[in-house]
């Protein structure tokens, strides 16, 4: 990414949200090449005075529907940071505030047992009067996300489109081609979904392993088909 470029859209004041969309990268790797290149967003210089961020700022985030991930790319600053100075003014973004209403009640109707794999555990009464052991649901939903994204992975080539690295599922990703493009992140909550919802997501992505995820994410590394593996 050329400083020049950069530098003079920065101060335009263009939002490194829309550098990135208009380049067709995350805005994760824009803020990257921001930091890489000494330069600073004008929205951060405006919006993160020295000794923290402003309510004011903050509120008129949440209220456009920012995420932390968001805010904190936005603002030149870290999710950790975000975070704390929402937790001070007693701010939540739309997400946070979607879990807590999915949370279970305090009222649920809920019981020690013995699981036959467990042992002693807590027990939920489910709508049809079935007793379910949570550690085991746990591991239910755990394991079901584990199958589909096996499954995926074998769909998508089984090996990272750019090393060829195919030794573990788990260190492979999905990455979108195009940002736009993207309804929700596979890795986070994405296998829970129905397979056809997923496998439909699948299909705007490229099968990366973690390192070449990184090194494209960061601008380091370009997408070229990865050579194909010998016989036998």
């Amino acid at each position: 990414m050329e400083r020049e470029w950069l530098e003079r859209e920065l101060a335009a004041g263009r939002s490194i949200e829309s550098i990135a969309r208009d380049v067709g990268r995350d805005a994760s790797t824009v803020s990257y090449w921001v930091r890489k290149l000494g330069l600073r967003s004008t929205h951060a210089e405006r919006h993160a005075p020295r000794g923290g961020v402003a309510m004011e700022v903050l509120e008129a985030l949440v209220a456009a529907g920012a995420t932390t991930r968001e805010m904190a790319v936005e603002l030149g600053l870290s999710q950790s940071t975000i975070r704390h100075w929402l937790k001070r003014y007693g701010l939540s973004t739309r997400g946070a505030e979607a879990r807590r209403r999915r949370v279970v009640p305090q009222d649920a109707v809920t019981r020690l047992g013995v699981c036959a794999i467990h042992g002693e555990a807590e027990f939920r009464q489910r709508p049809d009067g079935y007793w379910r052991c949570l550690p085991c649901r746990s591991l239910h939903v755990s394991d079901r996300r584990r199958r589909v994204k096996q499954i995926l992975v074998e769909e998508a080539g089984g090996r990272c489109a750019l090393c060829g690295y195919d030794r573990s599922a788990r260190a492979l990703h999905f990455h979108h081609l195009d940002p736009e493009a993207k309804r929700f992140h596979l890795s986070y909550g994405g296998f829970a979904r129905s397979l056809a919802a997923a496998r439909m997501e699948a299909a705007k992505c490229v099968l990366l392993c973690a390192n070449c995820h990184a090194e494209v994410e960061a601008g380091i590394a370009t997408l070229v088909p990865a050579p194909d593996p010998p016989p036998g």
